[in-house]
């Protein structure tokens, strides 16, 4: 195959590419397809530094090359993954049908990460797609996972987006765009489950061993390593849907491709903030039956779970029975893990250091009060965190001040001072999130090529817990409406 040419400038790149060690089924190499005029339009400098990376190169005309897969950066070994899974409940093979990993990356801190440029051209697994993206969701992604990573929620994370001078057409012509995202690997449940389906138990095998070192070397050795690995995936997933629901984040398309080994958030298409606290938020225009609605998203975490566990099965023993046996405990800790989780979450939210026996019925009541006062979600634990309740409807309820002494009360009974709850509070309520409208706002303006309020968005993003006067304007609301907030896939 010929290859496009490599730059030789310093980058700042340190590859190690191990992937490219597994059998061969579990890839396909494949260069990034090349585009017609490669601009940078946005770049994160922070994390490029945090990753040893020479940002004055990024930001050159090269660097738009190496971010359009215009050129490739020296060291590096592009393919294209192959994976299957469960889309809404239906297996399908997939693969990386538009995504190129470009290599593993040693950061500075000795830390390997995947390099892969999002949008970069037709690949063996585009399934009759262009391989391309458009440059709203790109953009779209750039900031919600960098604010994700700003609330302290495990994320892939986005480097760059360039724009390519061509076209995309969806429903529409759209300017294209390539995201560079960077996560710890992009293994997935997906890929297990084709590695189960399509590929050999030596395989399989090879997959989970490679996976064990790469992401937890402490039980490497462990002769009982295989239930192990399940289980440290099932606390990484009930750790991480916890933050989700402490924060209101629904993701919109939990498919087990879109479950990372690793723990991180992976894939923000039809994701979105929640506004007003309703269990049965749906924003994605494609899950029209709620099944990764924001109260499902615990539930859907066991059911991808389950699937992760059953391509283990051939690994854990040989008597197939004992293996379901020994897979179907460790995946049923994934509720234990995930409440304990959560109701310590929402003690934090509530300033409470201690436990009581009471606190989940405390918390379940303020909860319902909030869904019947149709109240909103992160402004409610916001103004708490203030201790100003004005407003919001649900703070001129009976049904609220009879809760509010309640939890005075409560937090009274812990030795801690005004100063110390309200810290705690602080700490773990946002004063601000990635409104929905604000995000389309930024995005609209960012296609007209303004990205002045972009920009601002991000930056008033960076320190979700400051609680700075900057970040009052955009807690507010968004106007009322009657055409509910709708979010779209975008591929």
């Amino acid at each position: 195959m010929k290859r496009i040419n490599e730059e030789n400038m310093d980058f700042g790149c340190n590859f190690d590419n191990t992937y490219i060690n597994l059998p061969k089924s579990f890839y396909f190499e494949q260069d990034p397809v090349p585009v017609r005029s490669p601009r940078l339009i946005v770049l994160n400098k922070s994390l490029a530094k945090s990753l040893g990376l020479n940002v004055s190169v990024l930001e050159s005309d090269q660097g738009a090359k190496i971010f359009a897969g215009n050129s490739l950066l020296k060291g590096s070994s592009p393919i294209a993954q192959a994976y299957a899974g469960h889309q809404f409940g239906h297996f399908t093979m997939l693969g990386d049908g538009r995504a190129i990993l470009l290599g593993e990356h040693i950061a500075s801190s000795g830390e390997r990460f995947d390099i892969q440029l999002k949008g970069s051209g037709r690949t063996k697994f585009s399934r009759g797609g262009d391989g391309r993206a458009a440059r709203g969701p790109m953009l779209r992604e750039y900031i919600i996972s960098e604010a994700m990573h700003s609330l302290g929620i495990p994320t892939t994370r986005s480097l760059a987006v360039v724009t390519t001078g061509e076209k995309v057409y969806r429903e529409s012509a759209l300017d294209g765009a390539i995201l560079t995202r960077i996560a710890s690997s992009h293994i997935r449940v997906g890929t297990f489950q084709y590695a189960a389906v399509f590929t050999s138990k030596e395989d399989l095998k090879a997959l989970a061993d490679y996976t064990i070192e790469r992401h937890y070397p402490e039980i490497s050795k462990d002769p009982d390593k295989y239930i192990l690995f399940l289980r440290k995936v099932v606390e990484k997933q009930a750790s991480l849907i916890s933050k989700w629901q402490l924060i209101g984040f629904i993701h919109g398309v939990m498919n087990t491709d879109n479950m990372t080994i690793s723990g991180e958030t992976i894939d923000y298409g039809p994701c979105a903030f929640m506004d007003t606290y309703r269990r049965s938020t749906v924003f994605s225009s494609i899950d029209t039956n709620g099944r990764y609605a924001y109260g499902n998203q615990p539930k859907i975490g066991i059911w991808n779970l389950s699937r992760f566990a059953e391509t283990l099965l051939p690994l854990i023993h040989d008597n197939k029975e004992k293996a379901v046996e020994l897979a179907t405990k460790e995946v049923s800790e994934f509720s234990n893990i995930y409440q304990e989780l959560w109701l310590n979450g929402m003690r934090k939210k509530l300033g409470l250091f201690s436990k009581e026996e009471s606190d989940r019925d405390l918390i379940n009541e303020l909860l319902a009060i909030m869904e019947e006062s149709k109240a909103d979600y992160t402004n409610t634990f916001r103004s708490l965190t203030l201790d100003v309740l004005k407003g919001m409807d649900i703070f001129e309820t009976a049904e609220f001040t009879k809760w509010y002494d309640k939890w005075t009360k409560r937090l009274s009974n812990q030795e801690k001072t005004k100063d110390q709850i309200n810290e705690l509070m602080r700490s773990n309520n946002p004063a601000v999130i990635p409104r929905n409208h604000r995000v389309e706002q930024a995005l609209e303006s960012a296609e007209g090529g303004n990205l002045a309020l972009m920009d601002k968005l991000l930056q008033v993003l960076e320190n979700p817990y400051q609680y700075s006067k900057d970040q009052e304007e955009y807690s507010k609301l968004p106007p009322e409406t009657q055409v509910p907030y709708q979010t779209f896939c975008g591929t």
